[in-house]
């Protein structure tokens, strides 16, 4: 008699930890449509964009300050590592996006390291990769942090209030350049003040 041993096993999928702080997250509702302290599968496949923008974006960030779509994370894969890895892109013409102290211009793309600190205007996003075996889908995980990560990290980051983007070539070696061409479409939604300060 002979007998089947097939089991079906499940494969530990990678996971993005995403621990997100916001000088105001007490008083403010900023994270009430985002799945917090639970994973969130998602296909490798389609892009992760967050951002205020619920018909645009995977998550949404509810706050009138924040982007439309803010920023997206890529799954991709390469013939030198088993491990699924990310990239980050900034998807915001007015707002900037750092990745380890590092500017993205618009539609700036930075590959992530296994741990990495994204800020854009008040928010820190901490986020940390959990290799796993699936190829092809991952899983996301966010999470409240009561205290400003880049303190964990140890960098001292200036604060990054939203400024209007005034417009920039992207260079070929991912280097943001440094003088801006002129203006290009704003989000329709929210004029920021504070002097006029625009990007130099």
């Amino acid at each position: 008699m002979e007998v089947s041993h097939t089991v079906e096993t499940e494969e530990l999928m990678t996971c993005l930890q995403i621990q997100l702080y916001h000088p105001q997250q007490a008083s403010r509702a900023l994270y009430r449509m985002l799945p917090l302290d639970t994973r969130h599968k998602l296909q490798a496949e389609d892009p992760v964009k967050l951002g205020r923008d619920a018909q645009a974006c995977t998550f949404v960030l509810a706050d009138p300050r924040v982007s439309r779509k803010q920023l997206s994370l890529q799954a991709y894969r390469t013939s030198n590592s088993p491990d699924m890895l990310f990239s980050v892109q900034n998807l915001s013409q007015k707002g900037r996006v750092t990745v380890n102290g590092f500017e993205l211009g618009f539609l700036e793309r930075a590959e992530l390291p296994g741990k990495a600190l994204i800020r854009f205007g008040e928010y820190e996003m901490l986020i940390r990769r959990e290799n796993g075996e699936a190829k092809g889908s991952f899983e996301v995980e966010f999470r409240v942090l009561a205290v400003p990560p880049s303190r964990e990290m140890g960098m001292v980051v200036p604060n990054m209030v939203p400024v209007m983007d005034t417009g920039s070539d992207l260079s070929t070696n991912g280097i943001p350049p440094l003088m801006s061409q002129g203006p290009m479409e704003m989000d329709e939604t929210i004029m920021y003040q504070s002097g006029s300060a625009l990007l130099s």
